[in-house]
């Protein structure tokens, strides 16, 4: 019994494999008692518990760290959760945190609920007014949250006139770039502070991980999010990891291909008479549009848009004509999505004065041209089902009743 769970020495001299092994461990084996008992001397990337990480965590954190410019990235199960720990390590009773009104959906219910449950002021801003968002922070802010473009909506936010705001008001600036991602986008080059990619959507690319960054300017910082999280107990799987750098290593050529045939799909649905507007920031009939072009190295698979009044009548009978798209949440995978999404309590700062519905479009690897013919279907049943003409030969008939 005692050899089956004893560990064995296996050499590993002349063994360098492309891939990155994946190092699962919750427990950390120590040569001594000694050192054992001066394992919390050790510095924030040396190995402690399985909970702060193995040698795949720190291959993943070193090559988001590298992609985004700063000096320490902590992972966490999720976007969403990398956010929230973020924000509740920064932001203390009686502060205050400004996010724009184009904000992630679940991160305005995670403020509105816990955040002010405890005593942190919320306020949301119109994501393109620059005089408003001055007259915000004249208030006091501690954290000023960007997301640009907006979800849903596809808003662009003029980061450097934001973060030159915040830095005269003393607050510090985080930013959700998980639709640009670093290669698109660097916010740390730009000013902010904090950056937090969704990897479970462009970064992974395959719809199949969860999981979380977040990336800082600050060491000090990043080792006290880290020894934060671990107070917490978050952290992320190791296969997970994994997963994520599989994904990186393709992320340049998917996130190209995505956004070649995005961008050829906004183009071709803009000139259907089914389609109200096309939300896409690298459209030149985008109110975003030079932003973009002047920040942004390149564009998502991934954007909105609005139906007219009449097609609308049948926007959910008419998603299930799609064979090739499917009916889903989230983005950036492989294979291609579309959603309704409702902006009904979405909106605070701002007033939503376009459709109930919006489209969110999520752009994979399949061929344009069967993207968009899968998309003609849809847009074709929209139409108005056209009344059924009466014979002839029946009203002839009746009239010989008569």
């Amino acid at each position: 019994m005692t050899r089956c769970v004893s560990n064995v020495s296996v050499r590993t001299e002349g063994y360098d494999s492309l891939t990155v092994p994946v190092h699962r461990a919750t427990t950390i084996r120590y040569p001594n008692a000694k050192e054992f008992s001066d394992r919390f001397d050790r510095g924030p990337d040396d190995y402690v518990y399985g909970l702060y990480g193995t040698p795949t965590h720190r291959y993943l954190e070193q090559k988001i760290t590298d992609l985004e410019g700063g000096v320490r990235t902590v992972l966490a199960p999720s976007g969403q959760a990398a956010i929230t720990s973020i924000m509740l390590h920064l932001l203390r009773v009686g502060e205050r945190v400004l996010l724009p009104d184009t904000v992630y959906g679940p991160v305005r219910d995670f403020a509105d609920h816990e955040l002010v449950a405890l005593g942190i002021s919320v306020a949301y801003y119109d994501p393109t007014d620059l005089r408003a968002l001055q007259d915000d922070l004249d208030k006091g802010a501690r954290l000023i949250w960007l997301e640009s473009p907006g979800s849903i909506t596809m808003e662009m936010q003029d980061f450097p006139a934001i973060v030159a705001l915040a830095r005269a008001a003393g607050a510090l600036v985080g930013c959700d770039n998980s639709w640009a991602g670093p290669l698109n986008f660097r916010p740390l080059d730009h000013g902010a502070d904090v950056v937090v990619e969704a990897l479970s959507k462009n970064i992974s690319g395959h719809s199949d991980v969860l999981m979380g960054s977040v990336t800082v300017r600050d060491d000090t910082l990043g080792v006290s999010l880290k020894a934060f999280m671990g107070r917490m107990g978050i952290n992320a799987c190791a296969d997970d990891c994994v997963m994520v750098m599989r994904g990186i290593e393709t992320l340049a050529v998917r996130l190209l291909q995505a956004s070649r045939s995005a961008i050829e799909i906004a183009n071709w649905l803009e000139q259907r008479s089914e389609v109200k507007r096309v939300l896409h920031p690298e459209l030149a009939s985008d109110p975003g549009h030079q932003i973009w072009k002047r920040d942004f190295k390149g564009s998502a698979g991934v954007f909105g848009f609005e139906l007219t009044a009449a097609a609308s009548e049948k926007l959910f009978e008419a998603l299930d004509a799609l064979e090739i798209i499917s009916i889903g949440a989230s983005w950036g995978g492989t294979k291609s999505l579309l959603a309704p999404s409702s902006l009904k309590g979405l909106r605070t700062a701002t007033v939503w004065r376009g459709s109930e519905f919006v489209l969110r479009l999520s752009v994979g690897m399949e061929a344009t041209p069967d993207l968009i013919q899968d998309l003609s279907r849809f847009l074709d049943a929209l139409r108005p089902t056209p009344e059924p003409v009466r014979a002839v030969s029946t009203c002839v008939e009746d009239a010989m009743k008569d």
